[in-house]
């Protein structure tokens, strides 16, 4: 099912022939993606002005709350489009029923081919697992939080609140989907091969052997007793919200709400190449299907050779991705002699096998499984780096091609760093530890954040990082920047 609306209706330029039109493309494009076998949730579909597209491009959720960085990116992305540098052709809302807005500017045989894309991220949004815990209501969960960070501002100051805010936004990659299985944080527990102690034990406990033993253990339990975290914590905004001692309700209730939405988002940048390549192999087949004339024709194909083209410096996850799930379906529809023979692939199963690696798999699964080594030369991809002032190429082995771009996906690219003691020097203090895999850190990146997890925290700040082959410590004790070497 599908509906459409026009918002902003005085601005439109759309005639009541191409609304009808419009309209008349949706069902179509919907029946289509049906029989191709998707199963997208019903979508409500608003045809918006430009200004109003890029400001939720912006704010990538319509009614999130206020920041300078949002108004900064909407800034950005309008003069592109002014200047006629980039346009974004549609937004798709990751939500039951899900909200897609299409540009006003865009000439009816583009909005199809945008309605016949949104179908595809709308299926892929219901079935592939990393959304299964996504908040499906984030739009009007996100106007809540939009109230609640107004009334800080009025209580607290619009100044106070925007640095506040500065300050989590720094770190709000730094979450863990996987807390939510997990214990909930606590004091380290005694372990569960110490037995309980009977009322009883002294009879037994006669000789001195015994004795040293059960001191070294009592020894062993208050050294573990005082570790905090028990164990290295990823999720750094919620160890901060919820054991620092300096912060204020409203603060964390700040904290949470800018986790929430950071949570909210993580499933589309695990799957981005996943993604885009389904929402562009399904708007191809659906086009396919529809009645373009020559000169549309035209258009369209030049368009879409323009979204899915490679880029020399950088991956195209609409390319990469589309690629991909058409080399999948040709393989398990024909697979050579030996995938027959060792892999046990019957053949004709191309289909069955895309959507079942639509619904298991994210973007490191599904490049590490499925990006083969005829793919990587027919998509001549390489690995390459900065010397003496030069891009040079440093690697095409297929497999170390294939290796570089998974490892660049760990942790999204972003660094990963883990709460490694909450009470340093018993004193409350934070030490963070950069789980360091040969990428260093930005110093005067990490110095400046550094000063933003002070203000969270409200006590010296710890960062234990490898610069130069060296181990190194950066911290910040509310006044300055410091760094030492440590063993």
């Amino acid at each position: 099912m599908a509906d459409l609306d026009i918002l902003d209706p005085s601005n439109s330029s759309q005639d009541d022939r191409d609304i009808a039109e419009l309209g008349e493309a949706i069902d179509t494009c919907l029946e289509l993606a049906h029989g191709f076998g998707l199963d997208p949730y019903q979508v409500h579909f608003e045809v918006v002005p430009a200004y109003i597209m890029y400001e939720f491009g912006a704010y990538l959720i319509p009614g999130r709350f206020n920041h300078w960085t949002h108004g900064k990116a909407y800034y950005r992305m309008k003069t592109q489009y002014d200047y006629g540098l980039s346009k974004i052709y549609e937004m798709v809302i990751n939500s039951n029923p899900a909200t897609a807005f299409l540009m006003e500017a865009n000439s009816l045989w583009q909005q199809k081919m945008v309605i016949a894309h949104v179908l595809g991220h709308v299926d892929f949004f219901k079935h592939n697992a990393y959304f299964g815990h996504t908040n499906r209501q984030m739009v009007d969960i996100a106007s809540l939080h939009a109230e609640r960070i107004n009334k800080y501002e009025y209580d607290h100051g619009t100044e106070e609140v925007e640095k506040y805010l500065d300050a989590v936004l720094s770190i709000e990659e730094h979450i863990d989907t996987t807390v939510r299985i997990r214990q909930e944080l606590s004091l380290p527990l005694e372990t569960s091969n110490s037995q309980p102690e009977s009322p009883y034990a002294d009879l037994w406990d006669l000789d001195n052997q015994t004795k040293d033993k059960a001191k070294q253990a009592q020894k062993d339990k208050e050294k573990a007793r005082k570790k905090f975290p028990p164990n290295p914590e990823k999720d750094l905004l919620r160890f901060i919200m919820t054991y620092s001692r300096e912060l204020e309700d409203w603060q964390r209730d700040i904290i949470e709400i800018v986790r929430n939405e950071a949570l909210y988002f993580l499933p589309q940048k695990q799957t981005k190449i996943m993604n885009e390549g389904w929402a562009s192999l399904w708007h191809q087949r659906i086009v396919r299907e529809l009645d373009f004339n020559d000169s549309e024709y035209t258009e369209y194909a030049q368009l879409n050779s323009g979204v899915l083209s490679p880029n020399r410096r950088n991956i195209n996850p609409y390319y990469i991705g589309w690629k991909i799930w058409e080399d999948i379906e040709r393989r398990w529809d024909k697979p050579t002699s030996e995938e027959k023979e060792r892999l046990k692939r019957q053949g004709n199963e191309g289909h069955n096998k895309i959507f079942e690696v639509r619904e298991l798999d994210n973007d490191i699964s599904f490049l590490r499984n499925y990006l083969t080594k005829d793919l990587i030369e027919e998509l001549d991809l390489y690995l390459y780096e900065k010397r003496d002032d030069q891009w040079v190429i440093v690697e095409k082995d297929w497999q170390k091609v294939r290796d570089g771009l998974v490892a660049s996906m760990t942790n999204f690219g972003d660094p990963y760093i883990v709460v490694e003691d909450g009470d340093y020097k018993q004193n409350g203090e934070l030490y963070l530890k950069h789980q360091f895999e040969g990428t260093p850190l930005d110093v005067s990146y990490a110095e400046k954040v550094l000063q933003y997890v002070h203000h969270l925290w409200g006590r010296g700040v710890h960062l234990e990082t490898v610069t130069d082959n060296k181990k190194v410590l950066y911290s910040f004790d509310g006044r300055s920047n410091t760094r030492r070497t440590v063993n």
